[in-house]
């Protein structure tokens, strides 16, 4: 345990810095199942083309905050050259063209100040302006966000999305997956027998039942919670445990998105 959380801010990150292949489609949520078609609506493929070549594949999730700006995790950014990304919003089968697509070029990186490039540290957080907007297709819709501040409670279920790992050995099913996932509170998460002193209260922890996690590809994605009478995006995939990425006591850590919402409207309203 002690060797493990020594190597946590470069290695032991399950939804780590460097994904597996820029080119290849990864797979899914571990423990999911396929979403029904056109329902987490915000839910954004953020893609890389590493060799310039206009080859791009999917790296990262994000979430449409609104018609210019995805949000996704400052570790998801692999290059500041915004020319070497491009979002695809609509999406479902990564594999196939499905005609609700919506191919969508990056003009801005906007990451947060205080992303040290530890994980550990938080500040997982950056945010995307499109050289066009997200139109409205029928197939796509901007993410209402939490309150300021807002804190979920114990073992309340979200949903986490993405189209990440579905296991250790990388099988990569191509369906945009969805599984639920219980929050564990900051008191819990915090013990050190759980992530310890770097669950830090910026952030959501979630998970940690051996069966379902996040993984590799779904990185910057949504933790999707119904509160207040809608569905919110809670929390950005941020970081999880090496390996198998569902472990006990190892939940899936997201960026908490309440804390950060006065750096994401200011950060929106500098780059519109």
């Amino acid at each position: 345990m002690i060797c493990l959380l020594a190597l946590l801010s470069w290695t032991v990150l399950a939804c780590a810095e460097e994904p597996f292949n820029h080119n290849v489609h990864n797979g899914r949520v571990i423990g999911g199942s396929d979403a029904k078609p056109n329902t987490w609506r915000w839910q954004v493929s953020l893609q890389l083309d590493s060799y310039s070549d206009g080859s791009f594949g999917h790296i990262c999730g994000g979430s449409i905050v609104d018609s210019f700006h995805i949000m996704t995790a400052a570790h998801c950014i692999l290059s500041m050259d915004a020319n070497q990304y491009r979002v695809v919003v609509g999406e479902y089968n990564l594999f196939e063209y499905d005609g609700s697509e919506q191919f969508i070029r990056v003009e801005t990186i906007i990451v947060h100040p205080d992303w040290t490039g530890d994980l550990a540290k938080g500040n997982d957080i950056a945010l995307m302006k499109l050289a066009n907007p997200v139109y409205n297709n029928g197939y796509v819709d901007i993410a209402n966000l939490p309150y300021p501040d807002q804190m979920l409670p114990h073992g309340f279920t979200c949903y986490i999305t993405g189209w990440g790992l579905m296991d250790y050995i990388g099988s990569i099913p191509d369906k945009l997956q969805v599984a639920p996932i219980d929050v564990v509170e900051h008191s819990v998460c915090s013990q050190p027998e759980w992530w310890g002193d770097i669950a830090l209260k910026t952030m959501v922890c979630a998970g940690g039942d051996g069966v379902i996690s996040g993984c590799q590809g779904d990185s910057g994605g949504p933790l999707n919670c119904f509160t207040d009478g809608a569905w919110r995006v809670h929390g950005v995939v941020s970081y999880g445990p090496a390996g198998m990425c569902n472990q006990v006591s190892k939940p899936t850590v997201f960026t908490r998105v309440s804390s950060f919402l006065d750096w994401m409207y200011s950060a929106m309203g500098l780059n519109l």
